[in-house]
């Protein structure tokens, strides 16, 4: 294979996106009362990437159906999150469509979540020298930027990079895991350290080191709080495999798999025709009569 030093791969966490674009966005339909706003706003955030980062290599990665192997380590784990929404579900399949239709390289792998798929992308791409941006809206992520590691938040425009994770958490992405440890996940349903906050955490990593340090020191922590990390060192071990993203997964992947394909224009404008997006329609058929006048 060609040198890859100078390659850019782009990874995006499809599934953070989906429901970010459906509660973002207003209830969108088209004439036939189908809603379209989650469709929307994940494809024209696809748009934007696609103009804004120029890649090499690129994958939309979304959570596949059923369980992973979180799931068997803590039956609780994203337990608490109540059965995608119809309006979003009806979604889904569209959107699925869309993407494929656009080129974009699809990523579903069973038994594992999105983000462990893009952290074994992210860290195979890290040895061969390659640049890799992330685009996700997912805190959990920060763990995986490096010096050729940087994540996107599409929705909001934050570029984070090593010094960024710093800055916006208190601690370098090599502590964000044992950040999350002792702050817990609520999105996740991973409990941390009761009554410990970001500051709190942040506090401890300072000055102990590590999430090891902070535990074997845990006698030493005065005041209710101290009494609560006592009482969390039975499971905290537990809370830090739940929040480290594996990367370290055979995917059977080859970087020829990750390069984009044609746009297939029938697809498309069948989509945007039947969800009404008219701009985009527009602009498929004159890039389409443009390419036919060419000479």
């Amino acid at each position: 294979m060609n040198d890859l030093k100078n390659k850019k791969l782009l990874l995006v966490d499809g599934s953070s996106y989906l429901y970010r674009a459906f509660h973002a966005l207003p209830d969108l339909r088209n004439g036939e009362n189908e809603p379209t706003g989650a469709i929307y706003g994940v494809l024209n955030m696809l748009k934007r990437l696609h103009r804004e980062v120029k890649a090499d290599y690129s994958a939309c990665v979304f959570d596949a159906k059923g369980k992973t192997f979180r799931d068997d380590w803590y039956p609780e784990y994203k337990a608490h999150r109540p059965p995608m929404p119809p309006e979003l579900s009806f979604q889904v399949e569209p959107i699925l469509e869309a993407i494929r239709a656009m080129g974009w390289p699809l990523l579903m792998i069973e038994g594992v979540e999105a983000d462990d798929v893009i952290g074994t992308l992210s860290c195979a791409a890290a040895k061969t020298g390659m640049e890799t941006v992330i685009s996700t809206g997912d805190k959990d992520m920060a763990q995986l930027v490096g010096p050729n590691v940087k994540l996107v938040n599409t929705m909001t425009n934050e570029w984070l990079d090593e010094a960024g994770v710093a800055g916006k958490f208190g601690v370098a992405p090599g502590r964000i895991v044992d950040y999350l440890s002792l702050v817990g996940d609520a999105v996740d349903n991973v409990p941390g350290v009761a009554k410990v906050g970001p500051k709190t955490a942040v506090k401890w990593l300072a000055e102990y080191g590590s999430l090891e340090a902070v535990m074997e020191n845990a006698g030493a922590v005065k005041g209710g709080v101290g009494e609560n990390l006592r009482n969390s060192l039975e499971w905290l071990p537990m809370a830090r495999k739940l929040v480290t993203i594996r990367t370290d997964l055979d995917l059977g992947l080859s970087w020829e798999d990750l390069t984009g394909q044609e746009r297939d224009r029938e697809k498309l404008a069948e989509i945007y025709k039947r969800f009404e997006f008219k701009t985009w329609l527009a602009e498929l058929e004159a890039s389409a009569e443009e390419a036919t006048a060419m000479p």
